[in-house]
């Protein structure tokens, strides 16, 4: 059976965060290194395995860690 990659907005339902966010992780190159493309150049579609979203998303920080940085940078 071949390998399901996720697009974009496919990851960006898989963690629960809207398709413009997910946009904004690629542009600013937040993302993991997708695990295939399809295509060539810059037209070339990125895809990810599920697994990597997952192990991805789990070691992001999220809001609940932004408080705590901020005071041990005072």
């Amino acid at each position: 059976m071949p390998a399901r990659y996720l697009a974009l907005t496919d990851v960006a339902k898989r963690i629960g965060i809207a398709e413009g966010t997910i946009r904004s992780y690629s542009a600013k190159g937040m993302l993991p290194e997708p695990d295939a493309y399809t295509g060539t150049g810059a037209r070339a579609v990125r895809g990810w395995l599920p697994e990597t979203i997952d192990a991805w998303n789990q070691a992001r920080p999220g809001r609940g860690n932004w408080k705590d940085s901020r005071e041990t940078e005072r």
